[in-house]
């Protein structure tokens, strides 16, 4: 399962039935778990935790240090759980000392070619980025949410949960749950039903959330107002809770 060409650490924790392609580097302070797969000619750098059934695919960088001028070489790290899918030539930096330390990546990801996570990102289960997708540092990342090709989110931005992010989105303000953005800027164009129902959201749950959207966006409240509308709405739609998170805790403001 581990290619003779394949350069790997003494250090380097490897679980059962990982395997290695030629020419391949796994540098000291890795782990693997059971069962995941290195294509040929990965590099992955440690202190880097990956998780079981893994796919990463060839000319993948996960665990470089941070693109951050503040790095000075301290102890920092990259934590990817299980059934994750890292594609070609896709960029994937530890953490810095200035923030959370650790970058961190959930389940059931797809990341295709040529996309780029930054330090200290934290990202959730099933997200897709499509190709040439790229974070900045400090990036949120809710569950299910997609980004469209060549997507950039500046740095500190938080992406919701269900979102949906079309090709060429720049993202420079919050994006909340539900909402699918488009444009350079990214500008709101109504909430992602088709993710929804896909996700098998009831009818009357996506009414109630597209309702949410309408108090956020269309009834010229401000955040208290819309937040106090919101919590009314939660009372018949428990799904309302994550826009009310999601304002609650935003600090860029929201896409408009």
């Amino acid at each position: 399962m581990i290619d003779p060409k394949a350069a790997i650490d003494p250090s380097a924790e490897l679980g059962e039935g990982v395997s290695v392609g030629p020419f391949s580097v796994i540098g000291a302070g890795v782990r693997i778990g059971k069962g995941t797969r290195i294509g040929p000619h990965a590099v992955i750098k440690g202190p880097t935790t990956i998780g079981e059934d893994n796919q990463i695919y060839q000319f993948a960088s996960v665990g470089e240090d941070p693109q951050d001028k503040k790095y000075a070489g301290e102890e920092t790290r990259l934590e990817i759980g299980d059934r994750n899918v890292i594609r070609e030539f896709t960029t994937i930096n530890r953490g810095t000392a200035q923030d959370a330390v650790a970058t961190r990546i959930g389940n059931d990801n797809l990341l295709m070619a040529y996309t780029h996570v930054a330090h200290d990102c934290q990202l959730g289960d099933h997200i897709i980025m499509a190709n040439a997708a790229s974070l900045g540092g400090h990036v949120v990342i809710g569950d299910w949410a997609i980004l469209g090709g060549f997507t950039m989110a500046h740095q500190f931005s938080h992406i919701g949960a269900h979102s949906f992010c079309a090709m060429g989105s720049v993202i420079n303000k919050d994006i909340p749950p539900y909402v699918t953005v488009s444009g350079h800027p990214a500008r709101t164009c109504g909430i992602n039903s088709e993710g929804l129902r896909r996700r098998n959201f009831a009818s009357q749950t996506i009414q109630q959330i597209k309702r949410g959207y309408k108090i956020i966006y269309k009834q010229q409240h401000t955040i208290e107002a819309a937040l106090e509308s919101l919590r009314l709405l939660e009372r018949d739609c428990p799904e309302i809770r994550l826009y009310i998170d999601f304002l609650e805790q935003s600090e860029r403001g929201i896409a408009r």
